[in-house]
């Protein structure tokens, strides 16, 4: 079974062509008229991850690997004279993968483009986004609480519609303290708060919501509206802002890049068909999806 695992990842990982025999050429396999020299098995080698190589590990490595090309080779050979690479579905397969490879090849060459980010580029960045590097050690926070699964979901869809936080906790909210001043609590500081509430708030950002969380007395949204905090220095998050900067740099490239090709090409859409398209068939159902009443560590953030 093992030798079986390594056959096939070895044939998943190699893409290696034999050459025609050439006899005055020293070669370490030759299938028929197909010949791989050393150099050859080296550099097909050095393709392989650094796991894949340690199974070629020992004296022995090199027959062994060169094993695993000749059977690559001959499965090759054998399908070739079965015919199946004449096959339809095959040669959809090759096509398709050629399309993948050649937009990935694109997408390399237009991201070779992006630099990397300035200081200047990382310092402006830094003093825009300082909330998202600031360890909260207090938060002013406001609350919608509602008694039921289904008030919570009519609390969620209006949010998702993009109705205001405030207003919705006025008109829906039981906690008719809070929901006087469209929800505000107050400010808290750590061990203010009930748990249960404390562990979803201190991990929010500025002007996230929670997702609903159930407590004794209902379901609570919480939302964040400001927080204060210890802001983590400019060298100890740089790398982080470095991916992040280069993330937005290469979204802006590729966005760009969609704009102008659908400028480039003529682009059709046939709304009438397109609105006949089922994409689940024709007996399948969407079922409504239920809110989801747990915690969450990393909470959605409501727009």
């Amino acid at each position: 079974m093992k030798r079986f695992l390594v056959l096939v990842l070895v044939l998943g990982l190699l893409v290696f062509a034999c050459k025609k025999a050439d006899m005055s050429s020293d070669y370490v396999v030759k299938i028929d008229n197909q010949r791989l020299t050393e150099k050859d098995l080296k550099k097909e080698f050095e393709t392989l991850p650094d796991m894949a190589k340690q199974f070629f590990t020992g004296s022995d490595g090199p027959e062994r690997f060169a094993d695993e090309l000749v059977k690559r080779e001959i499965l090759y050979l054998e399908a070739q004279h079965r015919g199946l690479d004449k096959k339809e579905d095959f040669i959809k397969k090759v096509e398709e993968f050629k399309k993948i490879t050649l937009i990935n090849q694109l997408l390399e060459e237009e991201m070779k483009k992006v630099g990397k980010p300035t200081d200047e580029e990382l310092k402006e960045y830094y003093e825009k986004h300082k909330d998202e590097f600031t360890t909260p050690n207090q938060v002013r926070l406001s609350q919608i609480v509602v008694k039921d699964e289904q008030s919570a979901r009519k609390v969620m869809e209006r949010l998702q519609k993009g109705d205001e936080f405030s207003k919705v906790a006025q008109e829906m909210s039981t906690d008719k303290n809070t929901a006087k001043s469209g929800g505000d609590m107050g400010v808290f500081k750590k061990g203010d708060l009930n748990k249960d509430l404390e562990n979803i708030a201190f991990r929010m950002k500025k002007g996230e919501i929670s997702n609903p969380i159930p407590l004794k007395d209902g379901i609570h949204f919480l939302k964040v509206t400001d927080t204060k905090g210890t802001v983590a220095e400019f060298d100890k998050v740089k790398g982080f802002i470095t991916q992040k900067a280069t993330v937005e740099k290469q979204r802006t490239v590729f966005d760009k890049l969609i704009e102008d090709m659908k400028k480039k090409y003529k682009i059709e859409i046939n709304k009438d068909a397109l609105a006949k398209v089922n994409l689940f068939g024709q007996t399948q159902k969407i079922e409504e999806q239920k809110p989801k009443t747990e915690q969450k560590t990393e909470p959605k953030q409501t727009k």
